[in-house]
This record gives structure tokens, C-alpha cells and sequence, in this order.
């Protein structure tokens, strides 16, 4: 059992939001009144509750495990018996120099980079195309080039520096930064290539990113509870972020003087402070009937219609928001929630880079 004392300040709005037609009328309380509320669900401010998901990311196939040739890597091709046709060709004699420009030359790793175009360029054979092969198969190419030139060319291609298949960890990791992949990778193991998580990391809203969109793959669940659904294929060019609790916070927008995030502090903030710091407009709107979208997995979310004259009234408690939660205040009385997701994308857009996962992917990535 609980006893709720009525704050004057909400009698005061009440009054005000009377003044216009089109906003709902509220019932003034007399000043001192004290309420008692009953802890149980009908006490609660929530009139609307319905879970939302989405689809997993399909199983892929495990990628071949020979690693495949790219830009940027860099190779070292030896033709055995004529060193002057491999890729270090001339620079032992060059790292010979004197003085800083042969130092720097000793420095530089021997080997031919393969460029853009996914080509090495040799002595007397010109430009090879060898992206896409594995290093046995860039040592037959090579075999079949040479042959013209010398009889049973013996060759071997080896990678010295992957650099085609970058992998991006940004955020709360203990190394940040971008890592090379030289096999295939799952996400657990891209991970771990960053020699750990940083505490004040904010797993659940973690992402992996893909070709600029947002992946549904729910990193928390892989390593707070081992779901190895989760653990997908990394594919070259993915990044992953994780966040920092520190930067909690949710969103308010609609009929409100200042859209925006709004900081939660130390993880805590209810409806009603929410709606403070934004400075509601209710004069015309519906403040009766608050929508708030909330993220509970990259996956999974919720939509929730609120009651919000219950809790003015205090005829309920105050609702705790979650980090993330997307709360909107109708200008108009909406009816459904096409109507209101119709409404609240363009601000959803404006803030796209720093919503939840969840948001990102089930309003904004058609």
C-alpha cells in the first residue's frame, strides 16, 4: 500500500490545459489532498501494450576457409632460381643504402601490393589479376604466366599483411580501432579481437553494422547468455559499436517546445520528468494518450499507450522509462499507430545515428 501526496504544480497545469476547447478537461483537486493507490495493475498508466520484433538474419553458409586475395593486401611471390622476377626484386640491394632513405627502405616490408583493380604488377609479365584467389590458386596463375618465359616455373605466393577485409570496433572496447581479418571470422570472434569489453560498455544496445544499416543481431543475448543464433558471419567492411551507459538517454518528441534527447541520470528518469525537460505544448494535443516506443532487445521492442491524466491525477504511479524509449506527445488525437509512426518519422530521421537498434531498423532502414 502506498500513499501519494497531489502536487499543487499539477493542479496548476491542469487549470491551464482547461482554458482551450480542444484539449481535455481535467477535474481540479483541492489543495492537500492526499491519495491512496493500491500497488496493482490497474493502477498503472499504461492502457495499450503490444510486442513488436524482427526478423532474425538469415543462417548463412560458413565461408570458404582458404583466405581469397584483395586490395590492398600484400604478397610475397618468390620464382625460385630467378629472384629478380619475385616481388622482392631489388630490394635487398636498396635496404643496403646509406643514411635515413635506407634505413626507411630496411623498414618498409618487401612485397607487391595488390592495387585497386585487384592486380600485381611483376617483371615481364605486366599486371596479374589475382583478387578473388586463394594463394594456391594465385601460384597456378602465376605458374601458367611464367611458362612462356621459363621452363616449370616453381612459384610460391604467400600474404604478408591482410588489408582487404577490414573489420571496424568502435566504442567501449579495450582496444578500439580497425583489425584485418585473415579468415573467416564469426562475431564472437571478431570480438575478442579486441582483447575485451570495457565495463561501462552499454551491451544492449550494441550494434553491428552493415553496409551502412543496422543488422539485427542481438549482441547482448550472444554474450550475456551464450545464444549462439547470434553468432553470425562477419563480412568485410562490418563495424560494431558499442556505447557507453554514461550517455543514457531517451526521446521526446511531438507536442513539445524542445524535441530532443533528454539525459537520464544514472540510468533513472520517469515520464513525468521527461515531459518537463521537453516542455510540453499540451494546448491542442493529447497528452491523455502518450506513445512511447521501447527498445527491449535490438530485436524485440515495445509500443506503449499511456494514460498520462491517471498519473496527473495521481491515479497511478509515475512511469520509469527505459534507456532509449522514444516518447511522443500527439498534437492531435490520433487513432492508431500507423497514424503516429507517420507522425514522429521525421524526427526520428533527424536523430537516426544515435537511436537504438531496435528504432533504427524497424522505421528507418525501408
Amino acid at each position: 500500500m502506498f500513499r501519494l501526496q497531489h502536487i499543487t504544480t499539477a493542479a496548476l497545469i491542469a487549470g491551464l490545459l482547461s482554458l482551450t476547447a480542444c484539449a481535455p478537461t481535467y477535474r481540479d483537486l483541492a489543495p492537500g489532498t492526499v491519495l491512496t493507490i493500491n500497488q496493482q495493475a490497474q493502477t498503472s498508466a499504461v492502457v495499450e501494450r503490444q510486442v513488436d520484433t524482427i526478423p532474425p538474419l538469415a543462417p548463412e553458409p560458413a565461408p570458404p576457409a582458404a583466405y581469397l586475395i584483395g586490395s590492398g593486401d600484400l604478397l610475397s611471390i618468390t620464382v625460385y632460381g630467378h629472384p629478380e622476377l619475385g616481388s622482392g626484386g631489388g630490394m635487398a640491394a636498396t635496404s643496403q643504402a646509406a643514411g635515413p632513405a635506407g634505413a626507411a627502405a630496411a623498414a618498409r616490408p618487401s612485397g607487391s601490393r595488390v592495387d585497386e583493380t585487384g592486380c600485381v604488377r611483376l617483371p615481364l609479365i605486366g599486371s596479374v589479376q589475382l583478387s578473388g584467389l586463394s594463394a594456391a590458386k594465385a601460384e597456378e596463375k602465376l605458374r601458367s604466366a611464367y611458362k612462356p618465359i621459363i621452363k616449370e616455373p616453381w612459384i610460391s605466393v604467400e600474404v604478408q599483411e591482410y588489408r582487404s577485409r577490414p573489420l571496424y570496433l568502435f566504442g567501449n572496447f579495450k582496444k578500439p580501432g580497425i583489425v584485418y581479418m585473415d579468415r573467416p571470422l564469426t562475431l564472437l570472434q571478431g570480438i575478442a579481437l579486441a582483447d575485451g569489453i570495457d565495463n561501462s560498455a552499454a551491451l544492449r544496445s550494441a550494434r553491428l553494422s552493415r553496409n551502412g544499416k543496422v543488422q539485427p543481431v542481438d549482441i547482448y543475448e550472444l554474450l550475456a547468455n551464450g545464444d549462439q543464433r547470434q553468432n553470425v558471419w562477419l563480412h568485410p567492411g562490418d563495424a560494431i559499436y558499442l556505447p557507453d551507459k554514461a550517455t543514457q538517454q531517451v526521446f521526446v518528441f511531438g507536442s513539445v517546445k524542445k524535441g530532443g534527447p533528454v539525459p537520464m541520470n544514472n540510468g533513472q528518469l520517469n515520464l513525468t520528468q521527461a515531459l518537463a525537460a521537453a516542455d510540453p505544448n499540451f494546448v491542442g494535443g493529447d497528452p491523455v494518450r502518450i506513445r512511447i516506443i521501447r527498445s527491449l532487445s535490438p530485436t524485440r521492442g515495445e509500443l506503449l499507450v499511456v494514460d498520462y491524466d491517471k498519473i496527473m491525477r495521481g491515479e497511478a504511479f509515475g512511469l520509469p522509462l527505459a534507456e532509449g524509449d522514444v516518447v511522443f506527445v500527439p498534437r492531435t488525437s490520433l487513432g492508431n499507430w500507423n497514424d503516429a509512426i507517420a507522425e514522429i518519422l521525421p524526427s526520428l530521421t533527424a536523430v537516426s545515428a544515435i537511436l537504438q537498434p531496435f528504432v533504427s531498423m524497424k522505421y528507418l532502414s525501408q
